[in-house]
């Protein structure tokens, strides 16, 4: 049963019955029971600040994948078409159906720029074995305010937890690597992009909430997708030491595709036909 679920989309009811089992392995048990408490428990007295994300976990809206390794090529190619079949599944699922990735921690302590190079190199892999070209309307140049990932010709936001966070404890997972993939489509069904009322609304309650939650101010990184001044990347996993994180994206992206033959990734073929 572990074999077969790791690598797998899960529900949140599957994921949570996997990992009370006892079948899970105990790094997949302790990062569920960790992301269900930090979104749904409270810290100093507040509740978690991204209300949409605390409200959808509580009514079992994301759906989930545990991946392996954080480098061997196999699990990243399973992970690959995971997020593949995520995308092609999720609105049918809710309306907040982010995808939320457990990766297994690594043998050995990384420090806060080993977990920057892993984050960007996941993101990489993942763009060099992407089934479908990178969106015709968003910038490939990082430093564009309009650049977002993109995957699957799906542009998104991935929100990253580390063990590294000794203040932001709203990105604290002390487990390991989590990321949460959240489609743009997401926050545009929801009414809460940046460019509307409801979704300045909602910054300013979530940067209030941040604060107590916290108890530190918001990073001077975050900001709205498309404002200039504003950069998507360095939101992805905000840093906690600037002299471990990157000065400039790390990732390059190319609008040539594919970037590999089908004959070495049969995965790219087979998923791009598939759409």
């Amino acid at each position: 049963m572990t074999a077969t679920r790791v690598g797998t989309l899960l529900t949140q009811a599957e994921l949570a019955s996997w990992a009370e089992s006892g079948d899970a392995p105990e790094w997949v048990a302790a990062h569920w029971h960790t992301f269900r408490e930090g979104l749904l428990g409270e810290r100093n007295g507040s509740p978690f600040p991204c209300f949409f994300g605390a409200e959808s976990v509580a009514q079992g809206d994301p759906l989930y994948t545990v991946v392996p390794s954080l480098t061997r090529t196999d699990a990243l190619l399973s992970f690959r078409d995971t997020l593949a079949t995520y995308l092609d599944r999720y609105e049918d699922h809710s309306d907040r159906a982010s995808l939320v990735t457990f990766f297994r921690p690594p043998d050995r302590h990384l420090s806060e720029a080993e977990y920057h190079d892993t984050l960007w190199h996941i993101l990489q892999f993942l763009h060099l074995h992407d089934p479908e070209p990178w969106p015709e309307d968003i910038p490939t140049d990082p430093d564009d305010p309009y650049w977002e990932f993109s995957f699957a010709g799906v542009p998104m936001f991935p929100t990253c937890r580390a063990p590294f966070y000794d203040d932001r404890k709203s990105r604290y997972c002390p487990i390991g690597l989590e990321i949460t993939f959240q489609p743009r489509a997401l926050f545009e069904s929801l009414g809460v992009t940046g460019d509307t009322e409801a979704g300045q609304h909602a910054r300013e309650v979530i940067q209030d909430r941040l604060v107590d939650y916290d108890g530190v101010c918001p990073h001077a990184d975050l900001g709205d997708w498309g404002v200039e001044g504003d950069r998507e990347w360095p939101q992805y996993m905000l840093a906690a030491d600037e002299s471990q994180a990157p000065d400039e994206c790390p990732m390059t992206v190319s609008r040539e595709h594919p970037k590999f033959d089908p004959r070495f990734d049969p995965g790219v073929g087979a998923l791009a036909a598939e759409k």
